[in-house]
C-alpha cells in the first residue's frame, strides 16, 4: 500500500517591508545620465549684464573730474552737459539693461 503524497505549490508573495525598502532604495540613487542641468541665465543673459555694468562704469567716469586745482578759484568745468546729462543717461539706461538682463527668460 502505498500512499501518494500530493505537492502543494506556494505562491511566494513579498513581504510589505521588503517592497517599502525597495522603492526607498530606488528613490534614493542618483540622477541617470540624461538629466540636464538648467541654469537660471544663459549666455545672453551674462553678456547682457556685462553690456549694463559697462554703460554704468562708463557714466560714472564720464562724470569724473571738473574741480579747479585752487580752492579759492570756482570752475564752471562741473555744470558741463557731459557731467549733468550724458552721465546719468548712461548709468540709468545701465541700470535698465541690468533689470532686463536679469528679467529675461531663457529660451525653452
Amino acid at each position: 500500500m502505498s500512499k501518494k503524497k500530493k505537492k502543494i505549490i506556494h505562491s511566494v508573495k513579498p513581504k510589505v517591508s521588503e517592497t517599502k525598502k525597495s522603492a526607498t532604495v530606488q528613490s534614493k540613487q542618483k540622477p541617470t545620465q540624461d538629466s540636464t542641468t538648467v541654469f537660471a541665465f544663459t549666455k545672453q543673459n551674462y553678456k547682457l549684464l556685462l553690456i549694463g555694468l559697462a554703460f554704468i562704469l562708463v557714466g560714472f567716469l564720464l562724470m569724473i573730474g571738473g574741480g579747479s586745482d585752487d580752492p579759492n578759484v570756482f570752475s564752471d568745468k562741473i555744470f558741463s552737459f557731459r557731467r549733468l546729462t550724458l552721465a546719468p543717461i548712461l548709468i540709468l539706461t545701465g541700470y535698465v539693461i541690468e533689470i532686463f538682463a536679469i528679467m529675461k527668460k531663457p529660451k525653452s
